[in-house]
């Protein structure tokens, strides 16, 4: 943007920067720099000039410098343009090809150097297995030839000593499959342990908020003077009663289990005791642990101990409350931070583009 001395309105230009102009003497040191680095360049996999086996990197461009080449071969059945060697035509004792490059400048095509070199060109020396995957290659394009007038091709079943067995070849799109279906099977693994563990956490929690009422029930009834075992059964009958209203309730399934265990004739008190290790929560398994030690020791008591437990569990449902209050406010935080965010975004992208004016 250009602005006139006293005007407010600014204009708009584009410059195009063309690159630096070498003189004379940095043209001929970059020359000189460009031949020293040929050789390495031209290389590719083989380790000297002496012995090509593997085509050369006859480039069209100098790396990093304004420098354009141009090749020239004396032996182009040998090797093509592009340095690609031509195996028919190579020879055990080697065959000389004498190669000559023309270096131009590209700001200044009538600066120009010229590099050459010789190179003697080699068959590639194959390794054992090499050969006989050439000669089994060799033995397939015979047998093509020959068969070339009848309708099926039959692919040679022995070469030499070795017996054949032919598969077809995989294709990309195959393989891309079998990955994705490798990792959309570990994902689905991955999101069956999540759902596993996000119902056991659901389980859990509704059995803790359960356990108060429970507590709470079993005193009563208690206190009304039924036994232990009549009180349970009473809380599970009622829960079978009303289960279509509540819905199922973890903690009174158990107890509905515990149940069962009794009139099969489990003992008592370990029912009570393999109630709270089916439930898996540790106020369960303190109340299945209570309830089998009094029913052995007697149950004087026992009502006080529960109207204890009962109040302590109204406590921890409490804070247990207080608990997911707070982890409910922090989830909050993301939604009032991205809000902030575009309330900024509103404010601040106005009043940028009226300084700009």
């Amino acid at each position: 943007m250009v602005q006139k001395e006293g005007e407010k309105q600014r204009i708009p230009v584009k410059i195009q920067i063309a690159e630096q102009q070498y003189s004379k003497a940095e043209v001929k040191e970059m020359f000189e720099r460009v031949i020293r680095r040929m050789d390495t360049l031209i290389l590719g996999e083989n380790k000297s000039f002496d012995r090509v086996e593997q085509n050369l990197n006859l480039l069209a461009k100098v790396p990093d410098e304004p420098v354009e080449v141009t090749w020239e071969l004396d032996r182009y059945d040998v090797m093509n343009i592009k340095g690609e060697i031509q195996k028919p035509k190579l020879r055990e004792t080697g065959t000389v090809v004498n190669i000559s490059a023309v270096l131009t400048y590209t700001e200044d095509e009538t600066k120009q150097a010229r590099y050459q070199c010789a190179v003697c060109v080699y068959p590639q020396k194959l390794t054992k297995e090499e050969m006989e995957n050439q000669s089994i290659v060799r033995e397939i394009q015979r047998k093509e030839k020959e068969e070339r007038e009848h309708p099926f091709f039959y692919l040679p079943e022995k070469v030499g000593d070795q017996t054949l067995t032919y598969y077809r070849k995989m294709q990309d799109r195959g393989l891309v499959l079998i990955i994705m279906g490798v990792l959309v099977g570990i994902l689905l693994k991955a999101l069956d342990k999540q759902n596993q563990e996000k119902k056991m956490a659901e389980r859990k929690n509704q059995m803790i908020l359960d356990y108060p009422d429970i507590v709470n029930k079993l005193t009563l009834y208690m206190g009304a003077g039924m036994t232990v075992k009549r009180a349970w059964k009473k809380i599970a009958e009622d829960y079978k009663r009303l289960r279509d209203i509540t819905g199922i309730r973890y903690a009174y399934e158990e107890m509905c289990s515990s149940c069962h265990e009794m009139d099969s004739g489990v003992a008592e008190s370990s029912c009570y005791e393999n109630y709270g290790r089916r439930c898996d929560v540790q106020a369960y398994v303190r109340l299945g642990a209570l309830l089998s030690q009094n029913l052995r020791k007697g149950t004087k008591g026992l009502t006080q101990l529960l109207k204890a437990e009962a109040l302590q569990a109204f406590e921890d449902r409490k804070a247990n409350a207080r608990k997911r209050g707070e982890e409910a406010g922090t989830k909050l935080l993301l939604p009032m931070f991205l809000m902030l965010s575009v309330v900024l975004v509103i404010v601040i992208v106005p009043a940028f583009l009226s300084m700009q004016m």
